[in-house]
């Protein structure tokens, strides 16, 4: 149980560099089955089974929560054993794809209960538990769950039992049902077309001093984060053709400088991760650039997180409908890079 606390705390420190990938946000209802081996203690060595409900709801990209209640039993010859657990499990989920391992960390109340000839002893006590599993998607609301754990506990009523602390190892298999259906992917961010250069006036027909050529504007090209990057990664996908294009018109054009790489993303998730990441994704766009023969001095890449938002109004307190309403600016899962260049 230590290792596996240890292996949980060394994950959390390291949440920020793990995915952040495309969730449920739905609570969902898992009815169990459970194996059971409880301390030997209690005067039953073998194992045995039960059964009980969880409810869960994953609450970040990295965690999911589960509360629920199992009843299992335990017997021999000439002792009869039940405990019935009621508490809380955190799931650190180390992946959102379809197979997800994870770690899990709980604490809750168990009530044993051991009836032999001439002895007869029930109780509450808290107690504490570490494990690992897996969960694993059969369609969009489906899941499986297997996972092993062990609980260790305090009991209150030790002078009953005859002792003070108890382990009971647990084996879990559960069947998930989510009550909504995932939100459905956010549609790619809109490419903005360079709007085309007003045409000089003709000269007036009396000698005149010839008109002053149009003012310098700045035409913006954006590009969608798909189309750039895997999902969580700073990693260009290739080819990238309108990069090229990019490259291609500075190449032409030596007069463009002061060029702005900007990334974006949104409020949801942590706002260090999506500094950090949108700065990442702005560098992966200036090196492509200077890889295609740019000067490096006339690039430059900011990461600006989650501000200049496109929409600011949602407001919704249901998650599914709040993810929904972000679609616009949602760069956890689609991000987008601005590139402005000087056009006269």
């Amino acid at each position: 149980m230590k290792k596996i606390a240890l292996a949980a705390a060394l994950l959390c420190s390291a949440g920020s560099t793990l995915a952040q990938e495309v969730i449920n946000p739905s609570w969902y209802i898992a009815p169990t089955v459970v194996g059971i081996k409880p301390d030997h203690d209690f005067g039953v060595g073998d194992k045995d089974w039960g059964g009980g409900l969880k409810f869960g709801k994953p609450v970040t990209p990295l965690w999911d929560i589960q509360i629920g209640a199992t009843e299992a039993r335990a017997d021999n010859n000439l002792t009869k054993y039940r405990q019935t657990v009621v508490g809380v499990d955190a799931l650190l989920m180390l992946s959102r794809k379809q197979i997800r391992p994870f770690l899990l960390v709980g604490v809750g109340g168990e009530r044993d209960r051991a009836t032999r000839p001439g002895f007869k002893a029930s109780g509450w006590s808290p107690y504490y538990t570490a494990g690992l599993g897996v969960q694993a998607s059969l369609n969009d609301r489906w899941s499986v769950q297997l996972d092993g754990r062990a609980m260790k506990s305090n009991l209150n009523d030790d002078d009953k039992f005859g002792f003070s602390k108890a382990l009971t190892k647990y084996v879990s298999f559960s069947l998930i049902y989510a009550f909504n259906p995932p939100p459905a992917p956010p549609a790619p961010a809109p490419v903005i077309e360079p709007t085309p250069v007003a045409e000089a006036p003709a000269p007036a027909p009396e000698p005149a001093p010839a008109p002053p050529p149009p003012p310098a504007r700045f035409e913006k090209v954006t590009l969608s984060a798909t189309e750039l990057f895997a999902f969580d990664s700073a990693t260009l996908s290739m080819p990238q053709p309108k990069l090229d294009d990019i490259a291609a018109a500075l190449q032409a054009d030596p007069s463009i400088s002061d060029v702005d790489i900007v990334g974006y993303t949104d409020r949801l998730g942590s706002t260090k991760y999506n500094q950090k990441l949108s700065q990442r994704r702005a560098d992966a766009v200036r090196e492509y650039l200077v890889g295609k023969g740019i000067d490096a001095k006339r690039l430059q890449a900011h990461g600006k997180g989650e501000t200049n938002p496109v929409v600011t109004d949602c407001k919704q307190k249901k998650r599914s409908e709040l993810i929904e309403c972000l679609a616009p600016n949602r760069r956890v899962e689609v991000e987008q890079i601005t590139v402005e260049r000087r056009v006269q």
